[in-house]
């Protein structure tokens, strides 16, 4: 596969730039594997479309605020996105204007009552730095009180009345120099709609965007119809939307994510596996997960560890036999995945039928369901 093959046209308008009024009312394209045929159903009625004895395997990661605003202390306004904590005080981050962001140099964040200091500490690849936070810093706390949710870049809704630590409001004309961060784009809503109701482990810079449509009365429904419930954890990083950069798809290589999954989920797999019945895994960082942990014994191992498997075309998937997922940019590495699962020419055909039927795109848009 190369890189021309995950092109597709799609108007601008049919990308969500916000969520439906309600999680559940997305549209659901139902994606036949096997004949390629589709049918467009409402995501409600998902419980129908599966099976008594199906197991649904969610993943219960909690996406954090991560992304911040401050000033170097020179002078100049910055952006920080906090991916990960490496050891305590110590986070890689992606500087905005990356170009300033020398070894050495100081930030400040927060408020005029709470100011958090940090310094570049050292590079740590291509875009990416390591902040020291200074001495009984509460990270976590920063984010949840001037943190902001880190949407992706293709949702673009300036907003206004952003505070800086200088006391400076910002409005939505700033960010829109090449030398200067932004747009603005997280609103307070995000804080719960761009957030799973299930989410419970902090640690995500992205939300798995397939369980954004459940509520809790769905899956209760879920449940009543006799489908067994179990969840893994993937922290969502940046590289799973890392555009694919290589002609070849098979020279791109991901970064490692760190997942852990229950022992009960592991032997509940286990038995379904065992007796015919289907592992329906929501959104591709479940497919990741199960994958993964597969690939040595054939079966799913409970435990910690980290995924760093690129499933292209061709990989025999040991764990998964239909997926929950959006609808994915072109050029990423989750349209591969999905391409993989279904077949590429069936995957581009349902999702022309579904840009001729206006369905939403990308991480607030509708589902589809790979049967």
């Amino acid at each position: 596969m190369r890189l021309a093959d995950l092109a597709y046209e799609l108007a601008p308008e049919l990308i969500a730039q916000a969520p439906a009024a309600e999680r559940d009312a997305a549209r659901l394209l139902v994606l036949d594997r096997a004949t390629g045929g589709a049918a467009h159903r409402a995501f409600r009625d998902l419980p129908a479309l599966l099976r008594a004895g199906d197991v649904l395997v969610l993943n219960d990661t909690k996406v954090v605020p991560a992304r911040l605003y401050g000033r170097w202390e020179s002078g100049g306004r910055v952006e920080a996105l906090l991916v990960r904590e490496v050891e305590p005080g110590l986070w890689e981050a992606m500087l905005k204007p990356a170009a300033r962001a020398h070894t050495g140099r100081r930030l400040v964040f927060g408020g005029e009552e709470d100011i958090a200091r940090a310094r570049v500490a050292a590079h740590a690849g291509p875009g990416r730095r390591l902040l020291r936070f200074g001495e009984g810093a509460d990270v976590r706390a920063l984010m949840d009180r001037h943190g902001r949710m880190p949407l992706p870049p293709y949702i673009r809704r300036p907003t206004s009345n952003v505070q800086h630590p200088a006391s400076k409001t910002v409005g939505p004309e700033f960010g829109r120099g090449t030398s200067d961060v932004g747009p603005w784009t997280a609103e307070p809503a995000d804080r719960e709609r761009y957030q799973t109701v299930y989410a419970r482990e902090e640690g995500a810079i992205a939300a798995p965007t397939a369980g954004l449509h459940f509520t809790e009365a769905l899956l209760g429904e879920v449940a009543g119809a006799g489908i067994e419930v179990r969840r893994v954890t993937l922290h969502v990083g940046a590289g799973t939307f890392r555009p694919i950069r290589a002609e070849r798809i098979a020279d791109h290589r991901m970064d490692p994510e760190r997942y852990s999954i229950p022992e009960a989920t592991a032997q509940a797999i286990k038995a379904a596996r065992a007796e015919g019945r289907r592992v329906v895994a929501v959104g591709t960082t479940v497919v990741r997960t199960l994958e993964q942990s597969a690939l040595g014994s054939g079966e799913v191992q409970a435990g910690p560890a980290e995924a760093t498997l690129f499933i292209t075309p061709g990989h025999r998937f040991r764990i998964v036999d239909a997926m929950l997922t959006n609808f994915h940019l072109p050029n990423s590495t989750p349209l591969v995945l999905v391409a993989a699962l279904a077949g590429l020419a069936r995957v581009k055909a349902a999702y022309a039928g579904a840009v001729a039927r206006r369905y939403r795109f990308y991480s607030y848009g509708d589902a589809m369901l790979i049967l």
